[in-house]
């Protein structure tokens, strides 16, 4: 029998496995209601024939993400500027963990979730149901209505962008150099910047066309420096606080007592390669009540 606590289990699992796939919590949260409405519209009968609850509501849950990537595509070639994840205070969806997969820690992170935005929507279900999430190829093809081998060769061809993308793991110390570069971006210290970020830097601003940002990425270390100290300028009453950002060290920006921006970093060794800033006030939602 399907108890209470099962049904709280699963709820977690595929709101982490919509999360991932829609980059959107809010987005995520729908789909897992619309799973169980669907769950809970069949008759007794219906459900006590279903073998396994849990694998029909990830493949629902998944037919439903399928639909919404697809129709996702459409909304954000109208998208000002550059679309970004909606950046998470903690973790969702956190599970086993087997050393031969993508750790669900990882699978969170700014980065890799920029990367699965490159896939197409059958790549990006493949490989988080399989590599993510451990389901066998056989689940995977019933989500996406085709065969297994089919469903094996998108999860490669989905993995490949993922090794050619990826970032490396941050040592203890990446907290540290989030730290010296808030300090120094708060100090305007443009040489002290400079020597915090990668040569080759980016930063990506996500607006939204809600609020202000860069339409496109900036790039170079020397670049981003003097933007965050001119942007400093133009927003003197702004603050800056340490925060979790999907799982890494990150910056939450405060302005007039609301969370007006939130930071992501990805850092290799002592310098930091990219910045992925949301501005956008509808995915910072979250933020102000954190």
């Amino acid at each position: 029998m399907w108890g209470v606590t099962d049904l709280l289990h699963e709820r977690r699992q595929l709101t982490g496995l919509a999360y991932r796939l829609l980059g959107s919590l809010s987005d995520a949260e729908d789909v897992v209601q619309e799973a169980y409405g669907r769950w809970y519209a069949l008759t007794e009968p219906q459900r006590a024939a279903i073998a396994s609850p849990g694998a029909w509501l990830t493949t629902v849950a998944g037919r439903i993400c399928l639909d919404l990537l697809g129709s996702a595509r459409v909304r954000r070639e109208r998208y000002v500027g550059e679309w970004l994840p909606e950046p998470l205070s903690g973790e969702v969806g956190v599970s086993t963990d087997p050393a031969d997969r993508v750790t669900l820690d990882e699978s969170i992170t700014m980065a890799f979730l920029v990367v699965l935005e490159s896939m197409t929507p059958a790549e990006r279900v493949a490989f988080v149901l399989h590599d993510v999430f451990g389901y066998p190829f056989r689940e995977v093809g019933e989500v996406l209505g085709r065969t297994p081998a089919a469903c094996r060769q998108l999860a490669g061809s989905a993995r490949r962008r993922v090794r050619a993308a990826r970032s490396p793991v941050p040592g203890s110390g990446s907290a540290d150099v989030v730290r010296a570069f808030k300090l120094a971006w708060e100090a305007g210290d443009i040489r002290r910047l400079v020597g915090l970020l990668d040569p080759d830097a980016t930063v990506v601003a996500d607006g939204g066309g809600l609020a202000t940002a860069l339409r496109h990425p900036i790039e170079g270390g020397e670049r981003v420096a003097r933007y965050a100290v001119d942007l400093t300028g133009r927003i003197p009453a702004m603050t800056l606080e340490e925060t979790t950002v999907n799982g890494r060290p990150g910056l939450a920006a405060w302005r007039d007592g609301a969370v007006v921006a939130v930071l992501a970093f990805e850092v290799a060794g002592t310098s930091v390669r990219r910045i992925w800033a949301v501005r956008n006030p509808e995915k910072l939602r979250r933020w102000q009540a954190a």
